[in-house]
Protein backbone atom coordinates (compact mmCIF):
# COMPACT_ATOMS: atom_id res chain seq x y z
CA UNK A 1 0.00 0.00 0.00
CA UNK A 2 1.16 3.57 -0.71
CA UNK A 3 0.14 6.77 1.03
CA UNK A 4 0.63 9.05 4.01
CA UNK A 5 0.62 8.03 7.65
CA UNK A 6 -0.20 10.90 9.99
CA UNK A 7 -0.11 11.68 13.67
CA UNK A 8 -3.73 11.63 14.87
CA UNK A 9 -4.52 14.02 17.70
CA UNK A 10 -8.03 13.28 18.96
CA UNK A 11 -10.04 14.87 21.74
CA UNK A 12 -10.89 12.47 24.56
CA UNK A 13 -14.27 10.78 24.39
CA UNK A 14 -16.68 12.96 22.48
CA UNK A 15 -15.29 16.32 23.60
CA UNK A 16 -15.45 19.17 21.12
CA UNK A 17 -12.25 20.96 20.12
CA UNK A 18 -13.29 23.93 22.25
CA UNK A 19 -13.59 21.67 25.31
CA UNK A 20 -10.28 19.84 24.92
CA UNK A 21 -7.38 20.46 27.27
CA UNK A 22 -5.27 17.60 25.94
CA UNK A 23 -5.28 15.18 23.00
CA UNK A 24 -4.74 11.46 22.51
CA UNK A 25 -1.88 10.79 20.09
CA UNK A 26 -2.03 7.77 17.76
CA UNK A 27 -1.23 7.20 14.09
CA UNK A 28 -3.38 6.60 11.05
CA UNK A 29 -3.97 7.24 7.37
CA UNK A 30 -5.91 5.43 4.69
CA UNK A 31 -3.22 3.29 3.10
CA UNK A 32 -1.59 2.61 6.47
CA UNK A 33 -4.98 1.57 7.90
CA UNK A 34 -5.44 -0.92 5.06
CA UNK A 35 -1.94 -2.29 5.62
CA UNK A 36 -2.54 -2.86 9.35
CA UNK A 37 -5.91 -4.52 8.70
CA UNK A 38 -4.35 -6.90 6.18
CA UNK A 39 -1.46 -7.66 8.53
CA UNK A 40 -4.00 -8.57 11.21
CA UNK A 41 -5.51 -10.95 8.63
CA UNK A 42 -2.03 -12.56 8.38
CA UNK A 43 -1.37 -11.15 4.92
CA UNK A 44 2.21 -10.30 3.94
CA UNK A 45 1.93 -6.54 3.47
CA UNK A 46 4.35 -3.64 3.06
CA UNK A 47 3.60 0.06 3.50
CA UNK A 48 5.34 2.58 1.27
CA UNK A 49 5.68 6.25 2.19
CA UNK A 50 8.25 8.87 3.13
CA UNK A 51 8.88 9.85 6.75
CA UNK A 52 11.44 12.04 8.52
CA UNK A 53 14.34 10.46 10.39
CA UNK A 54 13.51 12.20 13.68
CA UNK A 55 11.82 10.57 16.66
CA UNK A 56 8.21 11.23 15.60
CA UNK A 57 8.89 9.73 12.20
CA UNK A 58 10.39 6.70 13.92
CA UNK A 59 7.34 6.43 16.19
CA UNK A 60 5.18 6.07 13.07
CA UNK A 61 7.46 3.35 11.73
CA UNK A 62 7.44 1.53 15.06
CA UNK A 63 3.64 1.73 15.24
CA UNK A 64 3.33 -0.09 11.92
CA UNK A 65 5.95 -2.67 12.85
CA UNK A 66 4.16 -3.79 15.99
CA UNK A 67 1.23 -4.98 13.85
CA UNK A 68 3.50 -6.91 11.50
CA UNK A 69 3.55 -4.43 8.62
CA UNK A 70 6.81 -4.47 6.66
CA UNK A 71 8.38 -0.99 6.79
CA UNK A 72 11.58 -1.64 4.82
CA UNK A 73 10.15 0.16 1.77
CA UNK A 74 9.64 3.43 3.70
CA UNK A 75 11.88 6.23 2.44
CA UNK A 76 13.38 8.40 5.18
CA UNK A 77 13.84 12.14 4.78
CA UNK A 78 12.07 15.48 4.98
CA UNK A 79 11.15 17.45 8.07
CA UNK A 80 7.71 16.60 9.36
CA UNK A 81 4.97 14.05 9.88
CA UNK A 82 1.54 15.24 8.78
CA UNK A 83 -1.02 15.78 11.55
CA UNK A 84 -4.77 15.56 11.68
CA UNK A 85 -6.95 16.71 14.55
CA UNK A 86 -10.11 14.73 15.24
CA UNK A 87 -13.29 15.63 17.09
CA UNK A 88 -15.50 12.53 17.21
CA UNK A 89 -19.17 13.14 16.56
CA UNK A 90 -22.13 11.48 18.22
CA UNK A 91 -25.77 11.03 17.24
CA UNK A 92 -26.62 13.73 14.65
CA UNK A 93 -23.41 15.71 15.32
CA UNK A 94 -20.79 14.76 12.71
CA UNK A 95 -17.14 14.10 13.37
CA UNK A 96 -14.75 16.90 12.37
CA UNK A 97 -11.23 16.65 10.96
CA UNK A 98 -8.71 19.48 10.68
CA UNK A 99 -5.61 18.75 8.60
CA UNK A 100 -2.14 20.09 9.32
CA UNK A 101 -0.20 18.19 6.70
CA UNK A 102 1.37 20.89 4.48
CA UNK A 103 5.10 20.34 4.08
CA UNK A 104 5.01 16.73 5.27
CA UNK A 105 7.74 14.41 4.05
CA UNK A 106 5.49 12.51 1.66
CA UNK A 107 3.98 15.69 0.21
CA UNK A 108 7.49 16.90 -0.62
CA UNK A 109 8.64 13.56 -2.04
CA UNK A 110 10.08 13.35 -5.54
CA UNK A 111 9.72 10.57 -8.13
CA UNK A 112 13.35 9.58 -7.61
CA UNK A 113 12.58 8.64 -3.98
CA UNK A 114 10.76 5.46 -5.03
CA UNK A 115 12.19 2.62 -7.11
CA UNK A 116 8.89 0.98 -8.02
CA UNK A 117 10.57 -1.75 -10.04
CA UNK A 118 12.39 -2.87 -6.91
CA UNK A 119 9.44 -2.22 -4.59
CA UNK A 120 7.12 -4.47 -6.60
CA UNK A 121 9.49 -7.46 -6.80
CA UNK A 122 7.63 -10.54 -5.50
CA UNK A 123 4.46 -8.47 -4.92
CA UNK A 124 1.09 -9.39 -6.43
CA UNK A 125 -1.18 -6.53 -5.25
CA UNK A 126 -0.89 -2.73 -5.06
CA UNK A 127 -3.36 -0.52 -3.17
CA UNK A 128 -3.65 3.25 -2.91
CA UNK A 129 -6.39 5.81 -2.34
CA UNK A 130 -7.42 9.05 -4.01
CA UNK A 131 -6.05 10.96 -1.02
CA UNK A 132 -2.46 10.26 -2.08
CA UNK A 133 -2.55 11.93 -5.54
CA UNK A 134 -4.65 14.71 -3.98
CA UNK A 135 -1.65 15.88 -1.92
CA UNK A 136 -0.12 17.71 -4.90
CA UNK A 137 0.66 17.20 -8.61
CA UNK A 138 4.09 15.73 -7.89
CA UNK A 139 2.71 13.01 -5.61
CA UNK A 140 0.00 12.40 -8.22
CA UNK A 141 2.77 11.78 -10.75
CA UNK A 142 4.50 9.37 -8.34
CA UNK A 143 1.21 7.48 -7.94
CA UNK A 144 0.74 7.26 -11.71
CA UNK A 145 4.28 5.94 -12.16
CA UNK A 146 3.62 3.35 -9.45
CA UNK A 147 0.48 2.17 -11.26
CA UNK A 148 2.28 1.92 -14.57
CA UNK A 149 5.05 -0.21 -13.09
CA UNK A 150 2.59 -2.34 -11.11
CA UNK A 151 0.63 -3.04 -14.27
CA UNK A 152 3.85 -3.84 -16.14
CA UNK A 153 4.75 -6.39 -13.46
CA UNK A 154 1.28 -7.96 -13.49
CA UNK A 155 0.04 -6.84 -10.07
CA UNK A 156 -3.63 -6.41 -9.26
CA UNK A 157 -4.28 -2.73 -8.53
CA UNK A 158 -6.99 -1.45 -6.19
CA UNK A 159 -7.98 2.14 -5.53
CA UNK A 160 -10.33 3.65 -2.98
CA UNK A 161 -11.46 6.94 -4.57
CA UNK A 162 -11.76 8.65 -1.15
CA UNK A 163 -12.59 12.16 -2.35
CA UNK A 164 -11.53 14.84 0.14
CA UNK A 165 -12.83 18.33 -0.63
CA UNK A 166 -10.30 19.83 1.79
CA UNK A 167 -7.47 18.57 -0.42
CA UNK A 168 -8.64 19.28 -3.97
CA UNK A 169 -11.58 20.30 -6.13
CA UNK A 170 -13.81 18.00 -8.13
CA UNK A 171 -12.26 19.34 -11.33
CA UNK A 172 -8.74 18.55 -10.12
CA UNK A 173 -9.80 15.11 -8.92
CA UNK A 174 -11.51 14.28 -12.21
CA UNK A 175 -8.51 15.26 -14.31
CA UNK A 176 -5.98 13.39 -12.20
CA UNK A 177 -7.98 10.26 -11.40
CA UNK A 178 -9.17 9.89 -15.01
CA UNK A 179 -5.51 9.46 -15.95
CA UNK A 180 -4.81 6.94 -13.17
CA UNK A 181 -8.00 4.85 -13.22
CA UNK A 182 -7.34 2.99 -16.51
CA UNK A 183 -4.64 1.06 -14.58
CA UNK A 184 -7.02 0.11 -11.74
CA UNK A 185 -8.58 -3.36 -11.54
CA UNK A 186 -10.63 -2.90 -8.35
CA UNK A 187 -12.38 0.39 -7.60
CA UNK A 188 -13.78 1.12 -4.14
CA UNK A 189 -16.11 4.07 -3.73
CA UNK A 190 -19.25 5.52 -2.22
CA UNK A 191 -21.92 7.65 -3.86
CA UNK A 192 -20.17 10.93 -2.95
CA UNK A 193 -16.83 9.76 -4.42
CA UNK A 194 -18.45 8.78 -7.72
CA UNK A 195 -20.33 12.06 -7.96
CA UNK A 196 -17.56 14.43 -6.86
CA UNK A 197 -14.76 12.77 -8.83
CA UNK A 198 -16.48 11.50 -12.01
CA UNK A 199 -19.88 13.25 -11.97
CA UNK A 200 -21.59 9.86 -11.80
CA UNK A 201 -24.81 10.11 -9.80
CA UNK A 202 -26.74 7.42 -7.95
CA UNK A 203 -30.35 8.08 -8.94
CA UNK A 204 -33.03 8.47 -6.25
CA UNK A 205 -30.41 8.49 -3.51
CA UNK A 206 -29.90 11.01 -0.73
CA UNK A 207 -27.55 9.90 2.03
CA UNK A 208 -28.37 13.00 4.07
CA UNK A 209 -31.93 11.70 4.53
CA UNK A 210 -31.01 8.02 4.48
CA UNK A 211 -32.66 7.35 1.11
CA UNK A 212 -30.72 4.72 -0.86
CA UNK A 213 -31.72 3.22 -4.19
CA UNK A 214 -30.12 -0.08 -5.11
CA UNK A 215 -30.68 0.37 -8.83
CA UNK A 216 -28.92 3.73 -8.65
CA UNK A 217 -25.84 2.12 -7.12
CA UNK A 218 -25.81 -0.59 -9.77
CA UNK A 219 -25.87 2.15 -12.44
CA UNK A 220 -22.91 3.89 -10.76
CA UNK A 221 -20.87 0.68 -10.57
CA UNK A 222 -21.69 -0.24 -14.15
CA UNK A 223 -20.58 3.15 -15.46
CA UNK A 224 -17.31 3.07 -13.50
CA UNK A 225 -16.65 -0.47 -14.71
CA UNK A 226 -17.34 0.36 -18.34
CA UNK A 227 -15.54 3.70 -18.35
CA UNK A 228 -12.30 2.44 -16.81
CA UNK A 229 -12.51 -1.34 -17.45
CA UNK A 230 -12.34 -2.26 -13.74
CA UNK A 231 -13.24 -5.92 -13.28
CA UNK A 232 -14.59 -5.22 -9.77
CA UNK A 233 -16.37 -2.22 -8.26
CA UNK A 234 -17.40 -2.09 -4.60
CA UNK A 235 -19.62 0.61 -3.15
CA UNK A 236 -20.42 1.14 0.51
CA UNK A 237 -24.04 1.95 1.34
CA UNK A 238 -24.09 4.20 4.39
CA UNK A 239 -27.25 5.26 6.15
CA UNK A 240 -25.71 7.73 8.56
CA UNK A 241 -28.97 8.82 10.16
CA UNK A 242 -29.87 5.34 11.36
CA UNK A 243 -26.25 4.07 11.56
CA UNK A 244 -26.82 1.19 9.17
CA UNK A 245 -23.99 -0.28 7.15
CA UNK A 246 -23.92 -2.46 4.04
CA UNK A 247 -22.27 -2.60 0.63
CA UNK A 248 -22.52 -3.79 -2.95
CA UNK A 249 -20.06 -5.72 -5.11
CA UNK A 250 -20.29 -5.47 -8.90
CA UNK A 251 -18.53 -8.15 -10.95
CA UNK A 252 -19.13 -9.47 -14.44
CA UNK A 253 -22.23 -7.34 -14.89
CA UNK A 254 -23.85 -8.74 -11.74
CA UNK A 255 -24.52 -6.91 -8.45
CA UNK A 256 -24.25 -8.58 -5.05
CA UNK A 257 -25.59 -6.86 -1.92
CA UNK A 258 -24.45 -7.69 1.59
CA UNK A 259 -26.63 -8.01 4.64
CA UNK A 260 -27.21 -4.74 6.50
CA UNK A 261 -25.85 -4.13 9.99
CA UNK A 262 -27.29 -1.78 12.58
CA UNK A 263 -24.21 -0.45 14.33
CA UNK A 264 -23.35 1.57 17.40
CA UNK A 265 -20.48 3.80 16.30
CA UNK A 266 -17.53 4.11 18.67
CA UNK A 267 -15.13 5.57 16.09
CA UNK A 268 -16.10 5.92 12.43
CA UNK A 269 -12.63 7.00 11.19
CA UNK A 270 -11.07 4.16 9.22
CA UNK A 271 -14.38 2.45 8.51
CA UNK A 272 -13.94 2.73 4.76
CA UNK A 273 -10.33 1.56 4.97
CA UNK A 274 -11.35 -1.53 6.93
CA UNK A 275 -13.89 -2.25 4.20
CA UNK A 276 -11.17 -1.91 1.57
CA UNK A 277 -8.87 -4.27 3.45
CA UNK A 278 -11.70 -6.76 3.90
CA UNK A 279 -12.49 -6.56 0.19
CA UNK A 280 -8.87 -7.16 -0.79
CA UNK A 281 -8.66 -10.14 1.55
CA UNK A 282 -11.93 -11.50 0.24
CA UNK A 283 -10.89 -11.18 -3.38
CA UNK A 284 -7.66 -13.01 -2.60
CA UNK A 285 -9.16 -15.87 -0.60
CA UNK A 286 -12.82 -16.42 -1.57
CA UNK A 287 -14.30 -17.47 -4.90
CA UNK A 288 -17.94 -16.49 -4.50
CA UNK A 289 -18.75 -12.77 -4.85
CA UNK A 290 -21.34 -12.98 -2.06
CA UNK A 291 -18.72 -14.34 0.35
CA UNK A 292 -16.33 -11.55 -0.64
CA UNK A 293 -18.75 -8.70 0.02
CA UNK A 294 -20.05 -10.24 3.26
CA UNK A 295 -16.51 -10.52 4.60
CA UNK A 296 -15.66 -6.91 3.67
CA UNK A 297 -18.79 -5.48 5.27
CA UNK A 298 -18.45 -7.57 8.43
CA UNK A 299 -14.83 -6.42 8.82
CA UNK A 300 -15.89 -2.80 8.47
CA UNK A 301 -18.83 -3.25 10.81
CA UNK A 302 -16.45 -4.46 13.54
CA UNK A 303 -14.10 -1.53 12.96
CA UNK A 304 -16.82 0.94 13.97
CA UNK A 305 -16.62 -0.55 17.46
CA UNK A 306 -12.87 0.06 17.83
CA UNK A 307 -11.11 3.26 18.89
CA UNK A 308 -8.44 4.60 16.55
CA UNK A 309 -7.84 4.40 12.81
CA UNK A 310 -6.80 0.74 12.75
CA UNK A 311 -9.08 -2.28 12.52
CA UNK A 312 -7.66 -4.66 15.13
CA UNK A 313 -9.66 -7.79 14.31
CA UNK A 314 -8.82 -11.27 13.08
CA UNK A 315 -10.15 -13.30 10.17
CA UNK A 316 -11.97 -15.62 12.58
CA UNK A 317 -13.73 -12.69 14.25
CA UNK A 318 -14.86 -11.35 10.89
CA UNK A 319 -16.07 -14.75 9.73
CA UNK A 320 -18.01 -15.23 12.96
CA UNK A 321 -19.95 -12.05 12.29
CA UNK A 322 -20.29 -12.64 8.55
CA UNK A 323 -21.71 -16.11 9.24
CA UNK A 324 -24.45 -14.74 11.45
CA UNK A 325 -23.17 -14.44 15.03
CA UNK A 326 -23.62 -10.78 15.85
CA UNK A 327 -24.80 -11.28 19.43
CA UNK A 328 -21.86 -9.47 21.03
CA UNK A 329 -22.06 -11.88 23.98
CA UNK A 330 -19.07 -12.27 26.29
CA UNK A 331 -16.71 -14.94 25.01
CA UNK A 332 -15.67 -17.23 27.89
Amino acid sequence: TFGEIMLRLATHGFYRFTQATDYEATFGGCAANVAVSLANFNEDVSFVTKLPTHDIGQCAVNDLRKYGVDTTMIVRGGNRVGIYYLEKGASQRPSKVIYDRAGSSISEASPTDFDWKEIFLDADWFHFTGITPALNPQVAQITLEACKEAKKQGLQISCDLNFRKKLWTSEQANKTMSEIMPYVDVCIANEEDAEKVFNIHASKTNVLTGELNREGYIEVAKEISERFHCHTVAITLRKSISAKWSAMLYQGGQAYFSKEYAIHIVDRVGGGDSFGAGLIYGLRHFEKPQEIIEFAVAASCLKHSIEGDYNRVTVDEVLTLANGDGSGRVQR
